[in-house]
C-alpha cells in the first residue's frame, strides 16, 4: 500500500438555490473571508462532526440566506487534496422555491440571482465552476 500523507479530512456542501424564475442565488465572499475572498459563492459550508448531512445543508442555507428549503436534490460530488495536504469532499445540491426573506450573513457582502451562464462569468472557486458545469451539462 502506498504511503498516504496525513492532513485534515473534511466534508462540505454547497447548494444552488433556485427561485421560481429558474435563477439561483450567488453571494460574494467578503474581503476578510479566510478563503476565496471576493469570489462568488453558494450557500453551504462544512458538515459538523456527527451532523446529519441533509440537516447540515438546510442549516447552512438558513444561516447564510435566511431561507428555509425542503426537498434538496444532490447532483454532484467532488473530492480534492489541497496543497496543505487537507482532503475535502464536497456535495452539490439543488433546492427550489426557498421560503422566507433573503438576509445574507456576515460572510458575504453582495448577492444576485443568476443563470448558469451568468454565474460562470463571475470570479469563482474552481470547485464551484466544476459544479456549475455539471449542472449546465445536465440541463441539456
Amino acid at each position: 500500500m502506498k504511503n498516504i500523507k496525513k492532513g485534515i479530512a473534511g466534508f462540505s456542501q454547497k447548494a444552488f438555490v433556485f427561485d421560481k424564475n429558474g435563477k439561483f442565488l450567488t453571494m460574494r465572499r467578503t474581503k476578510t473571508a479566510p478563503s476565496n475572498s471576493l469570489k462568488w459563492d453558494l450557500p453551504g459550508g462544512d458538515v459538523e462532526f456527527g451532523e446529519d448531512p441533509v440537516k447540515s445543508i438546510i442549516r447552512e442555507i438558513k444561516e447564510e440566506t435566511g431561507f428555509v428549503v425542503k426537498n434538496l436534490v444532490p447532483f454532484d460530488v467532488k473530492a480534492y487534496v489541497y496543497p496543505n495536504e487537507n482532503y475535502w469532499v464536497t456535495v452539490a445540491f439543488k433546492a427550489f422555491n426557498p421560503k422566507g426573506k433573503l438576509k445574507i450573513s456576515w460572510e458575504h457582502d453582495l448577492y444576485k440571482w443568476v443563470t448558469i451562464d451568468e454565474f460562470l462569468k463571475l470570479k469563482l472557486p474552481v470547485k464551484l465552476r466544476k459544479f456549475a458545469m455539471t449542472l449546465k451539462r445536465s440541463a441539456k
